[in-house]
């Protein structure tokens, strides 16, 4: 393979005439790929990147469902890319990619590439933290004594220690907390399986291949961390494309910014009692040691009553307990590093849990006590605290990320490609491009080949209350009930919080039953997302209700999915602090927070939902979008012109007849059959 030239070349390279040819009528990816067909926008997208790679470049690429994106960057990659990176929004999309999509397009274009797959260490088992769990064995249930076997077994035959290729322990098991490495828990080379180590392995593989397949949170946890093999990656690649690009900057932010957790403190109190009842159990009085912490760590959630709380610092009342909980908190603490001092040098394990808790007490004092004008890598940030049913999370968030990546974008030059469906407003790319610091930077649209006037209606139902209503969902379910029975069920009911999710599915049981519908009713939560589709596709006429996770990455072709129904315009919650911040510092320079931020983000959140319904060229169905705001804000056309475009209607009657047309159109079909 020829790698990507490093100097810049005197003039613009182009592979036109060959992604023509490889795209074309008699292209070789027909032999490899059945389904392959020739698409104009898709050999048009394929051009581009070539360009941008063969130019090292930086290009934003924009590719309406249908389009093959995946393919059109995948051939210009294998081809020419040199050492490529590519990072996805899931671990799901990782595997696809690396067993799928890479294999078909490597072997119909006989590119002699090598592919590497890298996860983050929680994805792999560590031989030494297995062995340790067979040996104490802190099963809190019989399942995960089963699934603790099974692991065992499995480590006997993998080649990858990779969880995913164990289908038989769910990967929410909590045993897979006992069996895997955290940065905090790795020997690192003191480990005595160091050399058999699969996260060590992996990376190795991923240092040594021509393409390394990753995702988001892999990319930019070693960017904040330096802890996934990454920072040997990057430097050597000419070629980084991030595909689900949209999802970027809410992954960034994530890394870019710090969260300590009273879970992390929990989890370091259950190790220090553990290694010190081990090693040195005349040393000191454990138990009271870490109890103390543990204690502080629960009062600190105690301080605020409520399940849920997100708070910026400056709308915590100073008279708030939580202050001096917090105090209290980093005393014990202190406390305990100098107990795990004394005995530290008794035991390798020891130590690491007195350089954890040290760590972690670091974190917990740049956190405590913010300075003037604080900044993360000379980027203002936003301190604010986040309270679930059981733990408190301290976050320290940037405002932006924009200065931060592009700091990771300097130096060797390289083509750096960022794709996904949806990535503008109206084919207007200044959001994105303002998030991701890419301001001048070329940006195209590739329309989607499906022909949206005919396959599908979006219908805005009439005389809905406002979102904000105590009994909005219920109105969403009452105007649903009559589509849903028109569609036959075969419906995603998407909306935008967990409490609507709830009331829906206690609704839509109690109306199913009562009008004696067939509908098989699945609801986000009861299983995993993946168990959740394979129903719904296996059934055929079911009702599956969702939140965010269902709102992307979700694939259902063909009739198993007709209708979907979005309960309200996906704007971020009002209470978000981290909003709020970005919104006042927009507005400080005479921006209009909501028209520059919160629509455009809605916007692009919204697309990702209909995206659910049109998969492929034969599919048809009703986009149902229940917020009257649609209609009745002025900032409503500009939400309806960058969907698809669709027929537009308000009446039932219109919905209806589609359905009994559709369903015609499936019996004659179904009749041809042999």
């Amino acid at each position: 393979m020829i790698p990507a030239p490093i100097d810049p070349p005197a003039a613009p390279v182009s592979h036109d005439d060959d992604i023509d040819r490889l795209f074309g009528t008699q292209s070789p990816l027909g032999h490899a790929v059945g389904s392959f067909r020739p698409r104009l926008a898709q050999t048009e997208m394929a051009k581009a990147i070539a360009r941008a790679i063969a130019n090292q470049q930086t290009l934003i690429a924009e590719a309406g469902t249908g389009t093959g994106k995946t393919f059109a960057y995948l051939v210009p990659a294998l081809l020419w890319g040199g050492k490529v990176i590519v990072s996805t929004g899931t671990k799901n999309l990782q595997d696809q990619l690396y067993l799928r999509d890479i294999p078909s397009v490597r072997k119909a274009l006989s590119a002699p590439v090598s592919v590497a797959l890298l996860k983050g260490r929680a994805n792999y088992v560590c031989h030494f933290h297995l062995e340790r769990t067979l040996q104490n064995g802190r099963m809190t249930s019989r399942e995960d004594v089963g699934y603790l076997r099974e692991i065992s077994r499995f480590m006997k035959t993998t080649g990858s220690g990779d969880k995913a290729e164990l289908s038989r322990v769910p990967e929410t098991a909590s045993v897979w907390n006992l069996v895997t490495s955290t940065r905090d828990t790795c020997m690192g080379a003191e480990c005595q399986y160091y050399q058999d180590c699969f996260v060590m392995k992996a990376r190795k593989e991923a240092q040594q291949a021509d393409v390394v397949v990753v995702n988001h949170h892999l990319f930019f946890a070693d960017v904040a961390l330096k802890d996934t093999g990454m920072a040997e990656l990057l430097p050597a690649a000419n070629t980084v494309i991030f595909d689900e690009a949209h999802q970027l900057p809410e992954t960034a932010t994530l890394f870019f910014g710090e969260t300590i957790s009273t879970s992390q403190i929990l989890e370091l109190c259950r190790d220090v009692l553990a290694e010190g009842l081990a090693h040195a159990r005349d040393g000191a009085d454990w138990p009271a040691t870490v109890t103390v912490v543990e204690k502080a760590a629960r009062d600190l959630r105690l301080t605020f009553p409520q399940d849920v709380v997100r708070l910026a610092v400056n709308q915590i009342a100073a008279s708030s307990p939580f202050f001096p909980a917090l105090d209290t908190l980093m005393d014990k603490m202190d406390d305990m590093i100098a107990v795990l001092g004394k005995q530290a040098e008794r035991a390798e394990t020891i130590e690491q849990c007195r350089t954890r808790a040290i760590e972690l007490m670091a974190r917990l004092e740049n956190w405590n006590k913010p300075q003037e004008g604080d900044v993360i890598i000379g980027q203002e940030s936003v301190l604010w605290v986040e309270a679930f049913s059981s733990s408190l999370q301290l976050h320290r968030t940037p405002l932006s990320i924009a200065p931060i990546f592009n700091k990771q974008r300097e130096g060797v030059p390289r083509s750096w490609i960022f794709t996904s469906a949806t990535l503008a407003v109206k084919n207007d790319f200044n959001h994105y491009s303002a998030q991701m610091g890419l301001w001048d930077e070329p940006a195209q649209t590739w329309p989607s080949p499906f022909d949206y006037p005919n396959q599908g209606i979006l219908y805005v139902p009439e005389n809905l209350p406002q979102p904000n209503s105590l009994d909005y969902t219920d109105a969403v379910i009452d105007a649903a009930l009559p589509v849903i029975q028109a569609a036959g069920g075969r419906t995603f009911l998407l909306c935008t919080t967990i409490r609507a999710v709830n009331r829906a599915a206690e609704r839509l049981r109690e109306e199913f039953e009562k009008r004696n519908l067939p509908f098989p009713l699945m609801v986000q939560g009861e299983a995993g997302r993946t168990e959740l589709l394979d129903r719904f596709r296996a059934a055929g006429n079911a009702v599956l209700i969702g939140s965010q996770s269902f709102w992307e990455g979700v694939d259902v072709r063909g009739d198993a999915l007709s209708l979907v129904i979005i309960d309200k315009l996906p704007f971020s919650p009002p209470d978000d602090p981290v909003l709020a911040a970005r919104i006042e510092a927009l507005e400080k320079k005479g921006l209009n927070g909501f028209m520059h931020h919160q629509l455009p983000a809605a916007i692009i959140n919204l697309k990702q939902g209909a995206g659910r319904l049109i998969r492929d060229e034969k599919d048809k169905g009703v986009l149902m979008i229940c917020d009257p705001r649609l209609i009745t804000k002025p900032y409503g056309r500009r939400i309806w012109q960058s969907l698809p475009p669709f027929k537009r209607t308000r009446e039932l009657t219109v919905v209806c007849d589609f359905f009994a047309t559709l369903a015609r159109e499936q019996l004659m079909a179904s009749e041809k059959l042999p």
